[in-house]
């Protein structure tokens, strides 16, 4: 079957719904949670809201981009199948560590952010591979011309994933005026590069086609 824009589509494994499940979940767990930090201060409950916001913004990036490669991932191979369930513990993880984000500046917060970091730069890493599934040469699911979009998506989300895990670093707890950690900084800024994997998927998701199968 395929849609509008010629692209193959198939029947979706029954994993793939889990994880749509397990994606809408943590969105609403991570919803949920912000109910027990109870912002005292106007600058608590915008950090609040501006936390909750990245949460949330970096959840649905990440389900579109999963939502992208799986609608035309030709077929369900042992790998993609082992990183699907490694994906889903990472995501699961997402709104616990989020809701251990404290408001005040402690050593908990520290120890948060970095798991934290360290959870999404782990899903990127599988965002990536899976990208790197399509890309190969080995698995020949698209023409020559179509693995470079592939390639550079891998890439930019292989940026990401060290940009989380390089903001473990304990230099980014180090905290800016008006209380804002650099760590929160760095994390936005790798919005750029997750805005760039979008973009790079709808510019060639026009012209790509995926190899029959026989």
């Amino acid at each position: 079957m395929s849609d509008i824009l010629g692209e193959t589509r198939r029947p979706r494994p029954r994993i793939e719904s889990l994880t749509d499940l397990i994606f809408g979940l943590a969105l609403s767990i991570g919803a949920v949670g912000t109910l027990n930090n109870k912002p005292s201060t106007v600058l608590e409950l915008v950090q609040s809201v501006v936390l909750f916001a990245f949460s949330f913004l970096i959840l649905i990036s990440i389900w579109l981009r999963y939502s992208d490669v799986m609608s035309v991932l030709p077929v369900e191979t042992p790998r993609s199948r082992d990183l699907n369930i490694i994906l889903l513990f990472f995501v699961s993880l997402e709104p616990y560590l989020y809701n251990l984000f404290p408001l005040s500046m402690t050593l908990s917060l520290d120890v948060s952010t970095i798991a934290y970091a360290l959870d999404i730069g782990s899903i990127y890493a599988i965002l990536a591979s899976f990208n790197n599934i399509l890309a190969s040469k080995e698995h020949g699911f698209f023409d020559a011309e179509q693995r470079p979009t592939h390639r550079l998506i891998r890439d930019l989300q292989i940026v990401v994933s060290a940009m989380f895990f390089l903001s473990a670093i304990p230099v980014f707890s180090v905290t800016l005026a008006p209380n804002i950690p650099v760590r929160y900084l760095w994390w936005f800024a790798s919005f750029f590069f997750i805005r760039g994997t979008w973009i790079w998927r709808r510019a060639g998701k026009g012209k790509t086609k995926v190899k029959p199968s026989h």
